[in-house]
């Protein structure tokens, strides 16, 4: 995606000479050569404003994919990339950008796609060239390849295009590409196609990219996608051979499918509260009903506790189906997550049946984990949790984890199901939930083979990734790779065996070694060097699933250094190095650079915060807090946060949407009273915050804080309050308390409260409004401070337009003109006049905190405070908005 200005990845903003950026090329070019693809996204842009601009190239790789090389030109000045080991990168780019050499840092941040950017300020007329180059392996799934790339040019192009071009020895048995952009581009896309090699073109001239006749935004914005399937002529698979690597690709058709024993483990806890609950009861009643009869199963669904719908496999049959529906049916999603005895329950129930004699030796048998979040409950560390798994499992069951949400801790997940001969995937919690999960489950419900092995002559042979398989599920390939001797060696033949479901099978394959030679050499498009690439692609992909099971220190060194040699040899960024981006005369320099996980680093340009904890509302989720002044400038909400300053009073940071501004202000008031934020009498919500006191005077003052805050919910006759000890709901003489040591949920009446342990609560009401209450923890012995309380408020169209308080009146902002700007007694604190509601007062310029992202030590937000207690600002004075109750609306004066 390309913008100018601000810039993030879910809201490209509007700003002055927005439009005086121009894209005047943006192309996109993959070539697939047996399975292997090269792809290269290239954007051509100039600044036509006359001004500076910062001009951003943001791109999205599909995940597993390895980039392999960036280049930048601009105005003439070409910037070329190089691999290094990430600590040599990260030395080289802190020196250099200690002697003041322009230094930057490109990052990425992963969910099932990567976004690789870097961002450029240019003077007016600069022209610049972004050019990123990737590769990876096109796996098979559902009997086809996909081959996936994001087009979000962000922008009309004067020039836009997509060329892919397919090359497939083994013969192309269909092309198709479905019109993933949307009806807007239908006929536009063409499709030639031969026998071994087809081409694909996207070229939507600027009007056609348009999202109506006279609208100035693109309609270009999501996947291309491309399907295919090759010919296959013999069960033992097809060996490709050229330049010294093999490749073998193993897809057997025409096989009766396995029996399989399937433990079905959903999670229940209290964030699969709403749509994620309802979408996974709706697939999962699709899923039970495509068992076969061959097949047995049992569910187990856990919260804090952990419940079998049968203590024992039972046989697929329609009335035990039909029974399943029916339990998954009553399902209430409450409590917390206890996913290691869940886990430990289902690997029971597969060793008894397997101990007692009543699995099927030719069957096959997995656990399928559904969930959206981390364990809450029992243990909690997630490294014991694998260690249990593993050991329970005793590498007889397979296990496949399905992770709900954009906050699933997914690397976990992967981590666990690979150490159990399984697979991950990350599905999204919406309206494709459901579909995404049958699609799922449809690439592992189809057991073809067992016990695989792959055998060629040792001779001949050397460096082979990985020989043997425990399954082989319908419609999808394994791949296998490896050096060959072809100077000493004519043809090379591969023996295959494997359990099929009434049979031992023994396949064998025999290629002659120059086969593809005449065929690679004669197409100008085929990557001569594709077998290496794999090879390489594999080899690498291999050793970073071993270094996740390496039951050692010293093994996870080895392992880790021989991928970092392997990613310097063939020139790829994995986790162990970075891409370095230099000019010729090297005196600027930037870093390309993997985070962390998100959800545990603190890395500059990756989501955090907010975006770790599973039940924050949407619309404090949906953002990466890149820039503080960039999240203001893209979020059109109000929120409210108090914090500990020089004054130790509670602080208001209000940001005005429409005149992009933050403004602030205190209220200096006395412990025990208690301010109201919100009353809307138009939805019946009200908030409120009681006043606490510090533990003595400083200064002849004695600080206040929030120590407590009420929510009533009128029309639902819920009450909450959140002190600095426990959250309670009240619902008449109905009460349920959580502690703040606690992670856990709460739902009553569409009310859902969301505790994260010592961190943050949410309460989430229906599919309309949200809050969020931060907990700041000082000291104990701390002789002045005490904890307190922070609150969020959500967006202004929650509240209706009779909503008032010290908050809930800007729900209708106000026009504010700040003008006649002017040094300060203090020079970072320069002052001006503010004219607002019909009055005249003066502003000092200054930096408040938020401690959203970082709650120890906050980050700076500039704003214009407004003095004494925010008189002039606010309607009236501060004494107005104190009510007698917690849940105590405010008077109408």
């Amino acid at each position: 995606m390309l913008h100018p200005k601000f810039t993030g990845l879910f809201c490209p903003l509007q700003v002055e000479d927005d439009d005086k950026i121009g894209l005047y090329s943006y192309k996109v070019q993959s070539t697939i050569t047996s399975r292997l693809a090269n792809t290269m996204i290239q954007a051509k842009m100039v600044n036509n404003a006359k001004r500076p601009q910062h001009i951003v190239f943001d791109v999205q790789v599909p995940k597993g994919a390895f980039i392999d090389n960036f280049t930048m030109d601009v105005n003439g000045i070409t910037f070329t990339s190089s691999i290094r080991e990430k600590a040599e990168a990260r030395r080289m780019y802190s020196q250099a950008k200690a002697k003041g050499k322009a230094a930057g840092i490109v990052r990425s941040n992963a969910l099932d796609m990567e976004n690789f950017k870097t961002e450029v300020n240019v003077p007016p007329g600069t022209k610049i060239q972004f050019e990123l180059h990737y590769q990876e392996m096109i796996r098979r799934k559902l009997s086809s390849y996909e081959h996936t790339i994001s087009v979000k040019p962000g922008r009309l192009a004067k020039h836009l295009e997509v060329d892919v071009r397919i090359i497939e020895p083994q013969g192309l048995r269909y092309v198709h590409v479905p019109n993933s952009l949307g009806d807007h581009f239908d006929g536009i896309t063409t499709i030639s196609k031969g026998e071994k090699k087809a081409h694909i073109s996207f070229k939507p001239t600027m009007t056609q990219q348009r999202k109506c006749p006279t609208c100035s935004s693109t309609a270009v914005d999501g996947n291309f996608v491309v399907q295919y399937d090759v010919n296959r002529e013999t069960t033992g698979g097809e060996l490709e051979i050229f330049n010294g690597y093999f490749v073998h690709f193993f897809a057997p058709e025409n096989l009766d499918p396995l029996p399989k024993n399937i433990l079905f483990v959903i999670d229940v806890s209290g964030s699969m509260w709403g749509l994620k609950m309802k979408q996974t009861i709706e697939a999962m009643k699709a899923i039970l009903s495509e068992l076969r009869a061959a097949d047995q199963f049992s569910l187990v669904d856990f919260n804090h506790n952990v419940r079998c719908w049968r203590d024992n496999l039972v046989s697929a049959t329609p009335a035990h189906v039909e029974d399943a529906k029916k339990y998954i049916q009553t399902i209430h999603p409450n409590g917390g997550t206890n996913i290691n005895e869940a886990l430990l329950r289902a690997t029971f129930i597969l060793n008894e049946a397997q101990n007692l004699g009543m699995l099927d030796p030719n069957s096959v048998s997995m656990i399928v984990l559904v969930s959206d979040g981390d364990p809450t409950v029992g243990e909690l560390k997630l490294t014991a949790i694998q260690k249990n798994v593993k050991q329970s499992m005793k590498d007889e069951f397979s296990l496949f984890c399905l992770g709900i949400g954009f906050d699933v801790d997914y690397d976990f997940l992967q981590r666990i199901a690979t150490d159990n001969r399984g697979m991950a995937q990350r599905i999204f919690g919406n309206q494709e939930t459901s579909a995404q999960m049958k699609k799922f489950y449809n690439q592992v419900s189809t057991p073809l083979l067992k016990k695989i092995q792959f055998n060629y002559p040792q001779e001949s042979v050397s460096d082979v990734t990985q020989s043997s398989f425990h399954n082989y599920f319908g419609g999808s390939e394994i791949v296998v790779a490896g050096k060959v001797d072809t100077e000493n060696l004519q043809h090379l033949e591969s023996i295959v065996t494997a359990t099929a479901a009434n049979a031992e099978l023994v396949m064998e394959t025999l290629r002659d070694v120059e086969e593809l030679d005449g065929f690679m050499k004669k197409d100008r498009y085929a990557d001569p060097d594709f077998t290496r690439k794999l090879w390489a692609y594999l080899t690498v992909n291999q050793m970073l699933a071993e270094r996740n099971m390496a039951p050692t220190a010293a093994l996870k060194r080895n392992i880790t250094k021989s991928i970092l040699q392997m990613s310097l040899d063939h020139h790829i960024v994995t986790p162990f190095t970075s891409m370095l981006i230099e000019n010729s005369e090297k005196d600027e320099i930037m870093l390309a650079d993997q985070p962390k996980d998100p959800r545990r680093g603190c890395c500059p340009g990756q989501c955090l915060g907010l975006s770790a904890y599973s039940s924050i509302p949407t619309w404090a989720n949906s953002f990466c807090p890149l820039h503080l002044a960039q999240v203001l400038a893209c979020f059109s909400y109000l929120f409210l946060y108090f914090h500990v300053l020089v004054d130790n009073d509670p602080h208001f940071i209000i940001h005005l949407p429409k005149s992009q501004r933050n403004i602030c202000f205190n209220i200096n008031s006395e412990p025990g009273n208690i301010l109201n934020l919100v009353s809307d009498p138009g939805t019946g919500v009200v908030v409120n915050g009681q006043l606490i006191g510090a533990k003595k005077t400083e200064n002849k003052k004695l600080s206040t804080y929030f120590g407590k805050i009420g929510f009533y919910f009128k029309n639902k006759g819920l009450k909450v309050e959140i002190s600095t000890k426990t959250v309670t709901l009240k619902d008449g003489s109905y009460s349920i308390t959580l502690t703040w040591s606690d992670t856990g949920h709460i739902i009553r009446k569409q009310l859902l409260i969301s505790v994260k342990k010592e961190s943050n609560v949410t309460i989430t009401v229906g599919e309309k409004m949200s809050f969020m209450v931060l907990l700041h923890r000082v000291w104990k012995n701390h002789p002045v401070n005490v904890d307190f309380l922070g609150i969020y408020i959500p967006p202004e169209n929650q509240l209706s337009p009779a909503a008032h308080g010290l908050i809930g009146q800007f729900v209708s902002e106000p026009d504010v003109y700040i003008h006649n700007q002017r040094p300060g007694q203090a020079p970072e604190k320069p002052q001006a006049t503010m004219e607002v509601k019909g009055n005249k007062f003066t502003v000092t310029r200054g930096l408040q905190k938020d401690y959203r992202t970082d709650r120890v030590f906050g980050t700076d937000v500039q704003c214009w405070f407004v003095h004494n207690s925010g008189k002039g600002f606010i309607d009236g004075h501060y004494k107005d908005y104190l009510v007698p109750h917690l849940y105590s609306f405010l008077k109408k004066p």
